[in-house]
């Protein structure tokens, strides 16, 4: 097995890589070589046997393998310059993006790394932080077949319960990942309506949640909680599970690409706009699921409910 490298451990990237580091190591094979922009969010991992590198361009050169889980495009342009510009041969290495990206700048990875003799993956991922931490997350997966042939036993029954073939072209993985987020960000902000209304109306989120739960799905069920436990506005000391800007990010994403193809989303542009407004009205330490928040106040409510960080 080539020497695997990681770089990203916010919520979800820390409970990926800490899944793939118990399995090199069940494996026997060589410990995980990690880096992140704060290195002591990576004290765990170490504590699992991986291994601290501060430099990705070190990293880079250190290993075959080197997956990403990085918040938005600008850090995945910049880490591909610094491994380019770094002067360590790129050649026959994988790179391996986990992010929510633009099928753009996917692209232009491609390239980048083609020049010099190496391999994109585009590999998004479906699930929150909870979902990566059991290793059932849902992975779509683009790219030479050879690469993503490669990828595969490292992602299938140990970071996620089901890879999606997406092809040899690795914009397309992205492209799916985009479209999945406009069912995850309305969904969000259908749950958040309803149980507004529930809760206006004297039904109570209880039974509401009951019924989402056993009607709509685990996922539905999940996206409940995350307003009824106060999850949606967690303790600013915190890391939400889907950040409220990372869901922004997404939404502007899809409704670019939505506006070339001629194509209208008008949920998702509520969704972004009511998003947009629990930002203004909270700061950053929200997770996607905020526009509850603003639902909330829409319908003479508090933005905080009992159980948020201004609740309790």
């Amino acid at each position: 097995m080539a020497q695997i490298g990681w770089f990203g451990l916010g919520s979800m990237g820390l409970a990926m890589a800490s899944n793939l580091q118990r399995h090199v190591a069940a494996k026997k094979a060589l410990n995980l070589i990690y880096s992140n922009r704060t290195m002591s969010r990576g004290e765990s991992l170490q504590a699992l046997g991986g291994i601290p590198e501060a430099s990705f361009a070190n990293l880079v050169s250190r290993c075959g393998i080197i997956f990403t889980m990085i918040s938005n495009d600008s850090v995945l342009k910049s880490l591909l310059s610094s491994a380019v510009e770094s002067g360590h041969s790129l050649k026959d290495k994988i790179f391996v993006d986990c992010s929510t990206v633009h099928p753009a700048t996917v692209s232009a990875a491609v390239a980048q790394l083609k020049e010099q003799g190496a391999t994109f993956v585009s590999a998004p991922v479906f699930g929150g932080n909870p979902i990566a931490v059991t290793g059932k997350l849902v992975f779509a997966i683009g790219g030479p077949k050879s690469a993503t042939e490669t990828v595969t036993p490292l992602i299938e029954d140990v970071m996620g319960r089901r890879v999606i073939q997406c092809g040899e072209d690795a914009t397309k993985s992205s492209l799916l990942k985009i479209a999945g987020n406009i069912v995850t960000v309305t969904m969000l902000e259908g749950v958040g309506e309803a149980q507004v209304f529930a809760e206006k109306t004297g039904l109570g989120t209880g039974p509401m949640e009951e019924l989402i739960g056993e009607a709509f799905g685990a996922v539905a069920g999940g996206y409940s909680k995350r307003l009824t436990s106060g999850a949606y506005a967690p303790p600013t000391d915190s890391i939400p599970g889907f950040g409220v800007s990372l869901a922004i990010k997404d939404a502007n994403h899809a409704i670019s690409m939505a506006k070339d193809s001629g194509v209208e989303l008008p949920g998702l542009d509520l969704a972004r706009a009511n998003m947009e407004t629990a930002r203004s009205y909270a700061g950053e330490c929200l997770d996607a699921s905020s526009m509850y928040g603003v639902l909330r106040q829409k319908s003479g409510l508090e933005f905080w409910n009992e159980k948020s960080r201004r609740g309790n």
